[in-house]
């Protein structure tokens, strides 16, 4: 995966008066944990965080006021819920080498066997731990030809090289469910087929 650099400032001023001035001037405020260190705060580009932020599990190399380099990765972020702008963003300490537990996105690929089934994400994303550095973006499962009552199960997916599951293997990630067919409510058939011999 790639790292992307981004520089960060030491915030010393804290509560919503400051996070507004924060905000109005284009950064984000963030917290920077982990490693049993004391948390740093500080506040990042906003446009850069943004663009970082689009790729999971972002392995980020934050310059600090050019005085220290760490290397974070996103654990929690924070989004005005009507304009979608970064409020808040937590950020773990990593280091390289280092296993970190985190949650990697379910693609699907292929068709269901014929005969109308729906395809139900059990969960969308999967626990794994990977060496920080090497987070995968994601998984891909094949579908393919499976039937109404198929699951596939955790240890079913195939993981990349040094990725292990931080889930219960046997855990159900996707299942085919038969589509549900509405059958006609009480008292219409009969309803219609007395309709039918008054009108003769």
């Amino acid at each position: 995966m790639s790292e992307v650099k981004i520089s960060a400032q030491l915030r010393s001023e804290f509560g919503k008066g400051a996070a507004r001035r924060v905000r109005r001037a284009n950064l984000v405020p963030g917290v920077i944990y982990g490693h049993g260190q004391d948390p740093k705060h500080v506040t990042l580009p906003g446009h850069e965080l943004l663009l970082a932020l689009r790729t999971p599990n972002v392995l980020i190399s934050l310059d600090i006021e050019g005085d220290s380099t760490e290397l974070v990765i996103p654990k929690a972020v924070q989004r005005d819920p009507l304009k979608g702008f970064l409020e808040h963003v937590d950020l773990l300490a990593v280091k390289r080498g280092e296993k970190v537990t985190v949650e990697i996105v379910v693609s699907t690929e292929g068709e269901l066997a014929p005969g109308g089934n729906l395809l139900e994400h059990v969960l969308n994303t999967l626990p794994v731990e990977a060496e920080a550095t090497h987070i995968p973006d994601g998984v891909t499962v094949s579908v393919e030809g499976l039937e109404a009552g198929a699951s596939v199960l955790a240890k079913d997916i195939p993981l990349p090289k040094g990725t292990t599951l931080a889930i219960d293997e046997d855990a159900v990630v996707l299942q085919v469910v038969a589509a549900q067919v509405e059958a006609p409510a009480e008292g219409e058939g009969e309803a219609e087929g007395e309709a039918a011999e008054a009108a003769e």
